[in-house]
């Protein structure tokens, strides 16, 4: 105990204030622009030295390690929401306008039919009209399809106009020059379905000044307590309601009513059973929040049963892992919406930790929905020999034009298989995994708006900021190849003034969706690992695009074929990096350098080349080199190549470097051991 005096809950709150209430003792603890309160005695450290066992203590009352997951969900919501405001108020706009015309018209028809003549040329209605009109349009109610005002409003019998005061968004039109009424606020709401203390629904409240309500739920009685006292705490009673039920059915209650616009599942564990519930509860164009803490089920094989249980696929094998298991999750919710005919559009979707959290919009488009066939894959990985994989889509989305010469889509069969059961490369058996989303893992817009978010907050409010700022950096090169986009007008930091995120491309699909680890392939034929730089040059050089992934540093993203990454290894191989030792008959690296010393490709001796044909054992004259010369230059003219693959490879380290790389933080350490979910609540 400390000898500082406590306050009551009633005062105004504090970082580090003790506060007495119920004869219960708690300890104030600011993240963002909201408090919560935590029991004295219990850790909130992230103090590398913390013992174990007050780490354990810790448990999920409060978790500094995800204050990374709530500082994005923050930003992310923000930036959807000032697109979605934007939209209803349009919507709403053109409403008005409608049903000022439709009015209009109406009061004319009547004017013909008692004789009145009608001025046709006049454009705008007189002032009499005008008031009539506002009258009428009060009590009709002519607001956004599917906007609830939060407010209702009075017309008394002299005209004049009554509403009760809105939350002013920021966003909406000035009001009226004489003072007669207040602009509309469009609705905003989101539920934190599993809110636990509520410092997501607190901070969703403090942080996003347009959110009119917030929903904060959970099962445990004393979980809603718990919030119940925080929302008192920092006075945000009228705008956030504690909820007490099950997230499953309480979702399930909103299939025949407006649900919310924004839906946040942070669930200790996997998500899945609580998507399907979401996809009810959600408005058409909502934004769907999810978080997933299982990677020892969505990245992990062995508990395949398991995942195919839970995400409807089967996970990947090897280094990307965590992308598969991003692609699995995003099978899951896009399966589930397709039912009801709503269609995703995966707004971000980040690998962070040991979790995995995506943002997705969920809208309501049969259309859209008929090309998931078509995004939908499996994978052929050959993941006991060489890593290499290749992917099938379930279905072909053919665009064609009718009789009009207007596209449109004929959706159809894909031709299979398109690998064979054993690997091109190395001769090993291949897997299955999936099926799993086929599509682009983010929307380069949104992560363009939410960069531009981070250049207005203060960085003692979001001390995350920089590490955001650095992966979504990387996600965005990872979604365009580092290709400069249009939207970003050239300047230093983004800056996008215009909220609407344009849509993506509904067919559009990954062919190359995953990763690779240069250290891991060289250890496949025994070799030293190039530097990223120079192998990353090379494949510039040759043509091809690269970034790197968000999921993995050392890792390496591009649009070239696995053959040409072999051509490019063992060019290495020739060039810089002779084996190290003689490689075992029948492993995957022996197969793929028998290949290549078979086509005189890969050898020491380029004189041999000139003249050798594949040995019985290809690798019996590696080592070999004695004849030199002539024959050299030979070589070098008509150098043979890996399965056809000829251009010429330059390891070219300048080129491969990118200038912002060293800029941003786009790996987070670990800041002390065993840093996770820690324990369940009790």
């Amino acid at each position: 105990m400390t000898d500082t005096p406590s306050n009551t809950i009633n005062a105004p709150p504090k970082a580090g204030q003790n506060i007495s209430h119920e004869d219960k003792e708690y300890t104030t603890i600011k993240e963002g622009l909201a408090h919560i309160l935590v029991p004295q005695g219990v850790p909130t450290s992230t103090d590398p030295k913390l013992s174990k066992e007050d780490s354990q203590k810790q448990q999920v009352f409060y978790n500094p390690i995800q204050q990374f997951n709530r500082d994005l969900s923050v930003l992310a919501i923000k930036t959807y929401g000032q697109d979605s405001i934007a939209r209803k108020l349009q919507r709403h706009e053109q409403a008005m306008k409608r049903g000022e015309r439709k009015r209009q018209q109406k009061t004319q028809e009547q004017q013909v039919g008692e004789g009145t003549a009608v001025e046709t040329t006049s454009e705008e209605p007189s002032v009499a009209d005008d008031a009539a009109s506002k009258k009428r349009k009060l009590v009709v109610g002519d607001a956004d399809e599917g906007a609830i005002p939060s407010k209702k409003q009075r017309v008394h019998e002299n005209g004049d106009i009554e509403q009760a005061e809105t939350v002013d968004s920021g966003l909406n039109a000035p009001a009226a020059a004489n003072g007669a009424r207040k602009p509309w606020t469009p609705p905003f709401s989101i539920l934190d379905a599993l809110s636990a203390t509520g410092l997501r629904a607190l901070r969703y409240a403090q942080e996003i000044p347009f959110a009119t309500s917030i929903t904060a739920n959970d099962m445990s009685q004393k979980a809603v307590d718990s919030i119940g006292l925080n929302v008192r705490h920092n006075k945000l009673q009228e705008k956030i309601t504690a909820n007490t039920g099950n997230a499953i059915a309480y979702m399930y209650s909103f299939c025949d009513k407006n649900g919310y616009d924004v839906i946040d599942l942070d669930p200790y564990g996997t998500a899945a059973p609580f998507i399907d519930s979401a996809i009810q509860a959600i408005n058409d164009d909502g934004l769907l929040c999810v978080t997933c803490t299982d990677s020892a089920i969505f990245a992990s094989h062995g508990y395949l049963e398991k995942t195919y249980s839970q995400y409807g696929g089967l996970p990947f094998k090897g280094e990307p892992c965590h992308e598969g298991g991003l692609r699995l999750i995003l099978h899951a919710i896009a399966s589930s919406a397709a039912r009801y005919g709503m269609a995703i559009e995966p707004l971000l979707s980040l690998s962070i930790d040991y979790y995995i959290r995506v943002f997705v919009r969920v809208r309501k488009s049969p259309n859209d929905v008929k090309l998931l066939a078509g995004k939908t894959m499996i994978v052929y990985h050959c993941e006991s020999g060489c890593g290499a994989w290749s992917t099938q889509f379930l279905a072909r989305n053919k665009v064609i034009k009718n009789k009009k010469g207007d596209p449109f889509y004929k959706h159809g069969f894909a031709q299979g298989p398109s690998a064979d059961s054993h690997c091109q490369h190395c001769g090993f058996k291949t897997h299955l995994s999936g099926p799993m989303y086929g599509g682009p893992l983010h929307n380069v817009g949104f992560i363009e708006r939410v960069l531009a978010q981070l250049n207005e907050v203060d960085r003692e409010i979001y001390p995350t900021a920089d590490r955001i700022e650095g992966m979504l950096h990387t996600a965005l090169e990872e979604i365009t190849f580092g290709s400069k986009q249009e939207t970003s007008n050239g300047a230093q930091k983004t800056q996008v003034l215009d909220p609407l995120i344009p849509k993506a491309d509904p067919a559009e699909i990954d062919h190359h969706p995953f990763f690779f680890i240069p250290s891991s392939i060289s250890k496949i034929i025994h070799c030293s690992s190039p530097p990223l730089a120079s192998l990353r040059g090379a494949l510039r050089h040759a043509g091809f695009r690269v970034t790197m992934s968000h999921c993995k540093p050392g890792s390496i993203k591009t649009d070239a074929s696995w053959k040409d990454i072999w051509h490019i290894m063992l060019e290495w191989v020739r060039q810089r990096a002779p084996l190290k030792n003689r490689l075992k008959k029948e492993t995957s690296g022996h197969v793929i350098m028998a290949k290549a010393s078979a086509s005189g490709y890969t050898r020491s001796s380029l004189a041999e080349a000139a003249t050798a044909k594949a040995p019985a054992d290809p690798m019996a004259d590696v080592q070999k080199s004695e004849e030199k010369g002539d024959a050299e230059e030979t070589v070098q003219k008509d150098l043979p190549s890996y399965l056809d693959a000829k251009y010429e490879v330059n390891f070219d380290e300048k080129l491969g470097k990118d200038q912002d790389r060293g800029k941003f933080v786009r790996y987070q350490i670990a800041p002390r051991e065993n840093w996770g979910p820690m324990s369940r609540a009790k």
